[in-house]
């Protein structure tokens, strides 16, 4: 496991591109999640009893910066190749997508352009967030192992 790992990552497009969008999905994750702030100056908070949110964003956006890696790598062999390609990379825009929900200020533009089934919807995602980032990072984790199989077993790399 840890060979097709080091494998894949020590190629320093994989690994740039893992440090991207890591970078990213962290800044805009705790940007909609209201634990960064840019006005009216720069400010970084984690309230009181919300570290477990800002754990799990650590955790959703370095299992993604992992997996999304992986799977262009295991498309770009497999294209190469010619062999048929499983799904795989659905599941880590899936649980990315689903990981990002907490709506915070987003929240106010969603009720007011659909009225009470945004009201609805905003509700749903504040009060639900932690299971919803939970069920995605599980999410994750089933596509991560999924695709160290498939390497495996598709690209026939050494371990």
């Amino acid at each position: 496991m840890n060979s097709m790992i080091k494998t894949i990552f020590k190629i320093p497009l994989y690994l740039l591109f893992a440090i991207l969008i890591f970078s990213i999905m962290t800044f805009v994750m705790l940007l909609i999640s209201e634990y960064l702030f840019l006005e009216p100056y720069f400010a970084f908070h984690i309230p009181n009893n919300s570290e477990f949110g800002f754990i799990l964003i650590l955790i959703l956006s370095g299992l993604a910066s992992v997996v999304i890696p992986m799977n262009i790598y295991r498309i770009r062999v497999l294209s190469i190749g010619k062999q048929k390609i499983s799904g795989g990379i659905t599941g880590s825009f899936i649980g990315i997508i689903s990981g990002a929900c907490s709506c915070g200020p987003i929240g106010f533009a969603v009720i007011s352009t659909f009225g009470s089934l945004g009201a609805t919807a905003t509700a749903f995602l504040t009060n639900f967030e932690i299971p919803i980032r939970i069920v995605s990072i599980l999410i994750l984790a089933i596509t991560f192992f999924t695709t160290l199989k498939s390497l495996k077993v598709e690209c026939r790399l050494d371990s």
